[in-house]
C-alpha cells in the first residue's frame, strides 16, 4: 500500500465512560508492515535528532494550540498559520513562535509560508458537519490539498495531517455502523455526511501525493473527540455516545501524536493496555453491538476495547496521558 513513501493511518482515542484511572491507548496505523521501506523509516527515527521548523496550521483552534506548545516545549521553532488572530494562546510572545494570518484556501499564500519549514503540522479545517451542506466538505478538501501540494513543491518531507475517526460511520452519521472489532486500518471507511468524507479524501489525497513524491512521508491521524479530562468525556446517555464507542483523545496526548508523526524519537516503549470505563468493553459491546462480530483471538489474547492499536505501539511508542 505505501511502495517507497509511507503514509500511514493511525486512531488517537481512548474509551472514556469511566473517571478512574488510565485508559488504551487506541491507536492504529495503516501500511508500515509489508515494505522494505519500513525497516528504514523506524530505523530513521532511532539514529537522528532534529531541531526542526514545524509549520502548524490551525494553530489558534482547540488541537492546534495544544500541538503549538508541545512543538515549543520540545525545543522546536512553530510557525503558526491561521485564517483568524488570537492573543490568549498563551505563546504568541515565545521567541520560537511566529504567527501568520493566512487563507489556505490560496495555494499561492500557502506556497510563500511554509518556505524554509522542515515540517508541517495540518490542522486546519472545519471541526464538524455544520449545517451539512457544502462548505465544510468544500474548504476542507481544498486547504488539505493545498498543504499538501505546496510541501512537495517546496520538498518538505514530513507532514501529519488531522483526519477523524468519523471516517467511519460514526457520531456524525445518521446510524452507527461498524463491521467488526476490534477496528483496526482495514475497517471500511463509509461516511455518510460532509466531515468524515472531506477527512477520507484528505487521507486519499496523502496517499496521491506520496506516490508522485517519493521521499515524503504523510501521517494521517485519525483523533478522536479532543477533551482536556476524561470528566470532561464522561456522558451519561450511552446510547447517544454509541456512535463514537464512548471514546475521546485527551488534549495534550493528541499533542504528542502530531509532533512523533513528524519529528524523531528514540523512546518506544510499549505501553500494557487498561480499559477505563463504568463497565468493561465487551458488555458494552453486549448492549450496544450484540450483532457486530469480533475478529477471531482478539478476546483470547486478552487485549480490551474497540480498536487495535498495535501498530502504533510499534512503530511510533506512542501512549495515550491524561496529562491533567
Amino acid at each position: 500500500m505505501i511502495a517507497c513513501s509511507p503514509r500511514f493511518q493511525f486512531f488517537a482515542s481512548e474509551v472514556s465512560k469511566g473517571a478512574a484511572g488510565p485508559g488504551p491507548v487506541l491507536l492504529t496505523i495503516l501500511g508500515l508492515d509489508n515494505s522494505e521501506h519500513t525497516s528504514k523509516f523506524a530505523l530513521s527515527f532511532f539514529l537522528t535528532t532534529l531541531i526542526m521548523k514545524i509549520a502548524v496550521t490551525g494553530c489558534n483552534g482547540s488541537v492546534g494550540r495544544h500541538v503549538v506548545l508541545r512543538v515549543l516545549k520540545e525545543g522546536h521553532t512553530a510557525v503558526g498559520v491561521d485564517h483568524v488572530a488570537s492573543q490568549d494562546t498563551g505563546f504568541y510572545n515565545n521567541p520560537a513562535f511566529s504567527f501568520h494570518q493566512v487563507d489556505l484556501r490560496d495555494f499561492d499564500a500557502a506556497l510563500q509560508i511554509f518556505e524554509g519549514c522542515d515540517a508541517i503540522i495540518q490542522l486546519a479545517a472545519f471541526a464538524q458537519p455544520m449545517d451539512y451542506m457544502v462548505k465544510v466538505h468544500n474548504d476542507n478538501v481544498v486547504i488539505t490539498w493545498n498543504v499538501l501540494r505546496a510541501a512537495a513543491e517546496l520538498a518538505i518531507d514530513r507532514v501529519a495531517l488531522a483526519s477523524s475517526v468519523n471516517v467511519l460511520r460514526g457520531v456524525y452519521s445518521t446510524e452507527p455502523i461498524f463491521h467488526y472489532f476490534p477496528i483496526d486500518e482495514n475497517h471500511p471507511c463509509e461516511p455518510d455526511e460532509p466531515y468524515g468524507l472531506s477527512k477520507l479524501i484528505a487521507e486519499t489525497q496523502a496517499d496521491t501525493i506520496v506516490r508522485r513524491y517519493t521521499s515524503m512521508r504523510v501521517a494521517s491521524i485519525r483523533i478522536h473527540w479532543f477533551v482536556p479530562t476524561r470528566t470532561r468525556a464522561y456522558r451519561k446517555d450511552y446510547f447517544r455516545a454509541r456512535g463514537d464507542l464512548w471514546g475521546y483523545v485527551q488534549m495534550d496526548a493528541a499533542a504528542d501524536a502530531f509532533l512523533r508523526a513528524v519529528t524523531v524519537e528514540k523512546d518506544f516503549s510499549l505501553p500494557h493496555l487498561k480499559l477505563a470505563a463504568d463497565e468493561e468493553w465487551l458488555e458494552l459491546k453486549g448492549e450496544y453491538f450484540p450483532d457486530v462480530p469480533i475478529k477471531p483471538g482478539w478476546v483470547e489474547s486478552g487485549a480490551k476495547g474497540f480498536y487495535d492499536c498495535s501498530k502504533a505501539e510499534r512503530l511510533l511508542g506512542w501512549v495515550h496521558t491524561d496529562y491533567t
